[in-house]
């Protein structure tokens, strides 16, 4: 094997610029674009969706991105890489279906089995989710679309109550509903559709899922499936190295490993450490015109690597304590702040390092065009992180 190539974190920086669409020059014309150059939209908090796309757009409207959601329904909301919501283009679904999804469904299945019978609901946990999960999906069919509300109403058995955290502070208890919507979802057998309320709403409706592949057409197989997933992702955050991978997806590093070597991945050296891209992927990336960018929490550019120092993302104060990361500020593929939008409106900007005076500038003027976008929309983090809370004060 011929000596691997050297890619500097300049270049990498080069690349997020490009491929993920945030220089001027790069950016999309449609949301679709937009989700296919990051692989997959965060979708945990819902503002990320709409942000997040809005920051790549060229004539970004929420009513597109809407549209593309729940009316085309070319974008699907489902529960993908480390057991987290994720909105990706129509043809992945099955992908991720079948290289995430499956493996956690299964996981949780067995988990909510055992506390199903734990907490006294039923003696057999798994039968008891086999069998409201099938009344509640023929409930579904019936309305054709519905929240879980009026599915509880519907199916009495969603209305069983656990109890958690006994003689704790945070003790309660909770319905069934979520669970058993959740592992019809990861089945394949129900999505995600348009929510109660406004675009920052994650009460969700449902809806019988699709067909996801042709008739008569057999499911894609873990490794195959793993494989496709693993070639996209490099194709948008390559060269990133194998733990990078496994921590993006939730795999473990064998599984990973396995899907690089079905991808053909090359290896290329990241200052001393083992980096992959595309076999085809090998050439030189020239930096795009300087670029700015006010991106969400949990945007997917941000939370794409496991190892962040090259684009600056490893200040502690971006975090929350479960890791999650604030809405970030980005200059050339460098994170250099944070931004919180205050209660007036106003898009208020944290810088964390001397970005210069022109793109200090850019970055005001971004702020101002990002807060007149939102209009009356008022956007709040749902893992507040401390930086976001000295902005806020």
């Amino acid at each position: 094997m011929n000596a691997c190539r050297s890619i500097s974190d300049e270049e990498r920086r080069a690349r997020i610029g490009v491929r993920h669409r945030l220089a001027p020059a790069h950016g999309a014309t449609h949301v679709c674009e937009v989700a296919e150059s990051l692989a997959a939209l965060h979708s945990t908090d819902p503002a990320s969706v709409f942000l997040s796309a809005a920051a790549r757009m060229h004539d970004p409207t929420i009513e597109a991105i809407e549209r593309a959601l729940y009316e085309d329904r070319s974008l699907v909301r489902i529960l993908g890489m480390r057991r987290t919501l994720f909105v990706v283009p129509l043809e992945l679904v099955p992908v991720v279906h079948a290289a995430c999804t499956r493996a956690i469904a299964a996981i949780q299945r067995r988990r909510y089995a055992g506390l199903i019978e734990e907490g006294g609901i039923a003696g057999d946990g798994a039968a008891w989710l086999e069998r409201v999960g099938d009344a509640t999906l023929a409930a579904l069919e019936r309305r054709g679309e519905a929240f879980g509300a009026e599915l509880s109403a519907d199916v009495p058995e969603l209305r069983s109550q656990l109890s958690y955290g006994e003689g704790k502070k945070w003790a309660g208890t909770m319905s069934m509903t979520t669970w058993v919507l959740t592992l019809l979802a990861a089945d394949e057998r129900i999505v995600r559709g348009r929510p109660r309320g406004s675009w920052l709403s994650s009460q969700y409706s449902w809806s019988p899922a699709p067909r996801w592949h042709d008739e008569g057409e057999a499911p894609l197989d873990t490794a195959t499936a793993q494989a496709e997933l693993a070639g996209r992702w490099l194709a948008s955050f390559g060269p990133a190295t194998l733990a990078d991978l496994a921590w993006w997806t939730g795999w473990t590093k064998a599984a990973a490993s396995a899907a690089l070597a079905a991808v053909g991945a090359v290896e290329v050296d990241l200052a001393g450490t083992t980096g992959y891209v595309l076999p085809d992927d090998a050439e030189p990336q020239a930096a795009p015109e300087p670029w700015v960018a006010l991106l969400p929490a949990l945007d997917s550019t941000a939370m794409g690597w496991t190892d962040r120092a090259f684009y600056g993302a490893d200040d502690k104060v971006l975090y929350d304590r479960s890791g999650n990361i604030a809405p970030t500020v980005w200059s050339d593929g460098r994170v250099v702040g944070c931004w919180a939008q205050r209660a007036d409106g106003e898009v208020a900007v944290r810088l964390l390092v001397d970005t210069g005076r022109e793109a200090a500038a850019a970055i005001d003027e971004a702020a101002a065009r990002l807060g007149k976008w939102l209009g009356p929309a008022r956007v709040k983090s749902r893992f507040r992180t401390p930086i976001e809370r000295e902005l806020l004060a």
